[in-house]
């Protein structure tokens, strides 16, 4: 996807003269694409920065791993409230007021976090930030107004490249300024909040458009929505799938700072630098291997090889001591998530029914929030009672589970033909046109089985991996 097509620049084709005759007050040769995807990157940079501070900030006023479950389940409960409020204020009040507003108040957010006194203003700042940051959904609006329908989808590309670039530098960012003081990147992160909403008051144009119109490019999330999404057996396996990722992800988020401090001494600087490493990977399949291996793949085995890669890399990660073989293991955990998000996405997209694209990725996304907000506590939890690197064979877990739905999933529609065969066709029949098909099946099918229950799980059980209470 080349950057002039994702920005939206106009270079005289149809879809440029449809952006100059949307956006009259723009300034001439400055896409309203390209100014969203300066503001939700400069957005998303000062979050990033957050992220491997955060832990250690919290262990400085006494939290454990639970209570810091809670702060970070706090910040995806107040999004998963908020998103619908200020999306409706912005089909009311235009979407550049609102996306203005909330990024002064993330501002606001960081300045509490870094000049917090104790861990309970820890809190205020992590639900204030919440709050203020349901803002992707009006950002989202936003695209859908500025955008032909059939070019809606690289539009709303800029979110996830934003988002993507923030989390990259934002990690190593924070934790390279950690060196002066936990509270020294949360103003920094402040500061680079101010500059984005001046940038988008200065540069943002406002989408002319009536509040009737802008509701209908919001994406809605009702008991209707819920009902179709979930109808289709493509959405359905990809909101399940993508619920289970992302509740693993969060055992791996919570858990990361503290574990990599308890077992190998590092602190937020080498986080910071670990995550940007991984994030780095991510971003890399993401950019340029992720559209030739799914049209010569599919996103369903993508899916399946992800989660295979996810669940190995968490292994290795809980039970390594070595640098190398962690450095191997957040880069498998890059190369996953890369596979698996994306895949996930265009799955669920695929199943939508015409015209309810905006509403199905909503209940995609509420199935993120509502994984996002359970996580944490639980991986809290594991982390305090059951073991240090337990959070992550937890993740492990999930990810197995997720990669044996995704092989599973289609062998189930295999199964059903050839039953069907054999019940016109006979025995006989059966053979005859699924030989191969079978054979593989029930090889691949007892190949796993045995390599796990009596060479993988035995090893792990002699290297006291799979010990809880290790």
């Amino acid at each position: 996807m080349k950057a002039s097509i994702l920005l939206g620049r106009s270079d005289g084709g149809a879809t440029g003269l449809w952006y100059r005759d949307r956006m009259p007050q723009a300034a001439a040769g400055r896409s309203p694409l390209l100014i969203i995807f300066i503001v939700v990157f400069l957005d998303l940079l000062g979050f990033g920065i957050v992220i491997p501070i955060l832990p250690y900030y919290a262990e400085a006023y006494g939290a454990n791993a639970l209570t810091l479950g809670w702060l970070l389940a706090i910040y995806s409960a107040m999004q998963l409230v908020f998103a619908p409020v200020w999306g409706r204020l912005s089909d009311v009040h235009g979407r550049r007021p609102i996306l203005v507003a909330t990024i002064l108040g993330q501002g606001a957010s960081l300045l509490v976090l870094g000049a917090a006194p104790s861990l309970a203003w820890l809190f205020i700042g992590r639900a204030l930030a919440g709050i203020c940051g349901a803002n992707l959904s009006t950002a989202a609006a936003y695209i859908a107004d500025v955008t032909p329908e059939e070019g809606r989808a690289r539009g709303m590309g800029v979110i996830g490249a934003g988002f993507g670039l923030g989390f990259i530098f934002g990690p190593a960012i924070g934790g390279l300024l950690s060196h002066w003081g936990y509270g020294t990147p949360m103003f920094v992160a402040a500061g680079i909040a101010l500059a984005a909403a001046l940038f988008a008051w200065a540069r943002l144009p406002e989408p002319p458009l009536e509040p009737e119109l802008r509701q209908q490019h919001r994406r809605s999330l009702d008991r209707a929505a819920i009902r179709e999404s979930l109808g289709d057996g493509r959405t359905r396996v990809a909101i399940v799938l993508f619920f289970v990722l992302t509740l693993a992800a969060t055992q791996t988020e919570t858990a990361f700072a503290l574990f990599v401090e308890a077992r190998h001494g590092y602190g937020a600087r080498e986080a910071g630098l670990l995550l940007g490493f991984t994030g780095l990977v991510m971003a890399g399949v993401q950019g340029g291997l992720i559209g030739p291996l799914s049209r010569r793949f599919g996103e369903v085995r993508l899916v399946a090889l992800g989660a295979f890669c996810l669940a190995g890399a968490l292994v290795v990660f809980a039970s390594t001591r070595e640098l190398t073989l962690l450095v191997v293991a957040l880069g498998c955990l890059g190369f996953g998530m890369g596979l698996t998000h994306p895949s996930l996405q265009s799955l669920a997209s695929r199943g939508a029914a015409p015209g309810r694209q905006g509403a199905t990725m909503g209940v995609y996304q509420s199935a993120g929030s509502l994984a996002r907000i359970a996580g944490p506590p639980m991986a809290g939890f594991l982390y305090d009672a059951r073991g240090k690197s337990v959070p992550f064979l937890a993740a492990a877990g999930l990810s197995l589970l997720a990669f044996v739905v995704a092989v599973v999933w289609p062998a189930l529609g295999f199964v059903r033909e050839a039953t069907l065969t054999f019940r016109q066709a006979g025995m006989r029949g059966t053979l005859k046109r699924y030989g191969w098909k079978l054979f593989t099946f029930f090889f691949l099918f007892y190949l796993v089985r045995d390599v796990t229950l009596y060479i993988v799980l035995p090893y792990l059980t002699a290297r006291g991996v799979l010990s809880l209470w290790r």
